[in-house]
This record gives structure tokens, sequence and C-alpha cells, in this order.
């Protein structure tokens, strides 16, 4: 028999319970450097911000953000305390990023596919077009490989990243324009980000990106004729039902988004373990905070779309088999100029394919025979 090292029969057997715990919601990096870390001070504290792509007071996302602040300061006795900036409030969301890579703020939460232009593999940890689902994402990163990648993406720049939340499955969009065939997406213009915004320039639109805050006027003055941005509830509450006309699905593009908290790495090593854990264990609690909360919000509103008269449609199969096809050729493309990306999407796509049969037996029957 092959003999495992420690760290292999941990993860390969029982006693993967009790370290995984932690791996399996919160994504901790290596301890192997825990000895450079600060002897405990119960006498001094930290005062850090964080800067995020949000809206100010954003519905469950930007809320989380402030309820991970309040969990910090509580766990750790009022030794770490963070003010948290929606986006706009200290600098542009788009800039988060570089604020927190070069140490401007010490914290970040938003999405990593806005990071395309600096690591083309960001967009992997985010969402892929037709990939995985909010459950399936969240196990590739914490137990099938993808922090210690995306850890590696990120540490030349300075940068330590944690799984922070999760959209869940979005909608395909609200558009100005019916969607019937694969001819009705020439020529539109649609706020989409990341590698779903790559695919629907490929099928003939144009993608543009811009931050939530902007949405609603891009869409209403014309700029744009369609944007995808969440759910029924997130949607709701941005009015997008009141200047769109048809709400479609399925979220293609995004079938549960990873969304992220960003350290920067110096502060980070600068605090003794303990804060480190707290860190740590607060991300896996907004992690699930936001899964939940979507959930249960999600249902909740998109009956009151319904009651309302939400004209709420599905995509052609031939659209979804046109677009699916594209995603393929982006990804093949992407993979072939950009080592980094070949690498990432190697663990993508090899834990998708081990986890297929599994989900087919399982998932898949229930929501199509059973529930």
């Amino acid at each position: 028999m092959k003999k495992l090292t420690r760290h292999q029969f941990l993860k390969t057997s029982g006693a993967g319970l009790a370290t995984g715990a932690l791996l399996a919601t919160g994504c901790a990096p290596d301890r192997n450097d825990q000895a450079k870390t600060p002897e405990f001070d119960p006498n001094r504290t930290y005062k850090w911000n964080m800067v995020t792509t949000w809206p100010p007071n954003f519905p469950i996302i930007g809320e989380g953000c402030e309820l991970f602040a309040e969990w910090v300061d509580q766990m750790s006795g009022g030794r770490l305390k963070i003010r948290v900036y929606g986006g706009g409030e200290l600098i542009p969301p788009l800039e988060t990023f570089d604020a927190v890579s070069s140490g401007t703020a010490q914290l970040g939460h938003g999405a990593a596919y806005y990071w395309a232009g600096k690591i083309p593999a960001a967009q992997f940890f985010a969402a892929v077009p037709f990939g995985m689902n909010a459950h399936q994402v969240t196990s590739w990163i914490c137990s099938g490989g993808g922090i210690e990648l995306w850890r590696e993406m990120y540490e030349p720049f300075d940068m330590v990243p944690f799984l922070a939340g999760n959209s869940n499955a979005q909608m395909g969009g609200w558009f100005n324009r019916e969607i019937n065939s694969i001819d009705d997406l020439k020529g539109l213009k649609m706020r989409i980000p990341g590698l779903g915004g790559r695919v629907f320039e490929r099928s003939g639109g144009s993608a543009i990106l811009s931050a939530g805050s902007e949405i609603y006027t891009n869409l209403e003055r014309g700029i744009i004729d369609a944007t995808e941005w969440l759910g029924p509830f997130h949607d709701y509450k941005m009015g997008f039902h009141k200047i769109a006309k048809y709400y479609y699905s399925p979220g293609w593009h995004e079938a549960g988004t990873a969304l992220e908290l960003v350290v920067n790495k110096t502060n980070y090593d600068s605090l003794p373990r303990d804060l480190q854990v707290i860190l740590e264990t607060a991300c896996a609690r907004l992690n699930q905070y936001m899964i939940t909360e979507s959930e249960v919000k999600n249902a909740e509103y998109l009956q009151i779309m319904k009651d309302e008269g939400v004209d709420i449609r599905q995509f052609p199969s031939e659209v979804l088999s046109f677009l699916k096809d594209k995603t393929d050729e982006v990804i093949s493309e992407l993979v072939a100029e950009d080592p980094k990306s070949a690498k990432v999407y190697s663990s993508f796509k090899s834990f998708k394919e081990l986890d297929k049969p599994w989900s087919d037996l399982t998932e898949k029957v229930f929501y199509n025979e059973i529930s």
C-alpha cells in the first residue's frame, strides 16, 4: 500500500473531519508559516478599512460585509475593528483590487471576474458559463484544490483571497428585446462581466462592464439594452422591472457565483494567529449567510414579480446551445494563450467531470423527476 503523507491522510480519512471543518467552509490557508506570526497581545488593537465593489448598504451582500465586521469585532473582543465602505464611498467600486494590493485598504470584497484585465485566470474563481452551481463551486474551491490555486494567482499582488459568499443561481437578465433566436443577440448592448461577457461578444452582442450603482441609469437611458445582475430579490430592489420588458432564465453565465474577501498579505501576516483565524471563520459565516439569505429572498420575490405581472421567460434551447458552443470556444482560446488560466481551468474542469456522475445520479434526478 502506498504510504500517505499526514496531509494526504487527513484529507482522505475521518481525521480530515477535524482539520477539514474550517477548510470546508472558510477555506483556510496552509499553516507552514505559523511561527512567523506575531505573539498574542490582548492589549493591541487593529483598525482596518474594507472597500467593496457593491453599492452602499446593498442588501444581503453589502449588509453581509457590515455583519462580517461586527462578527470580527465580537469574536476578537474589540481587538480588530473593521470599517466598511460601499463602492464609491472611499474609492471607485472597480478599484477595490488595486486598493487592497497597494495597502490603501486592508480588506476588500467583490467578485474575482472584475479583475480579468489583471489576472485572466481570476475569472474561474467567480463564475464560468455553463459551469457549476454554488455547492459545487464551494466544494471545488475549499476541498478540490481551488483555494491553493486562487492564492497562487493573487500572491504576486500581495493579497490573500478567501471564499466569502455566493450569489446562488442567477437569472439570465433583463431585456428590452425578445430573445427568440440567435439573431436577436446580434448588436445587443448588455451589461455582463467576466467570461460571460466574452461569450456574449462572441455571440454578436456588445458586453459592457459597469458597477452596480450605474446599471439602472444606463438601462433607463438606453446606453445598454439589457443587463444581468443577480436574482429576483436584488433585481426587484434595483427596480429593473420598471424599465425592462422581459426577464429571462436561466443564468447560463453564472450558475453559482463565488464572492471573495481579499486581504492585503502584508497586513494579514502582521496579525497574531488568533485574529487570522477569526477572519477566516468570519468568512465562512459570511459565505453561509449569503447563500441562505439569497435562496430565501429570491423565492419570495419571484412570487412578488409573478403577482405584479413581470414577463418572465426562458431562453430558447437553440440560444442556450449556441451560447454553450461559444463558451467552449472562448475558454479554449483563453487557456491556449494564458498558462495560468490553463492551470486553473484544468483543476476546475477535472473537478466538474469528477462530480458529474454523482450529481447526475442524485440532484439531477431529484430536480427532473421527483421535485
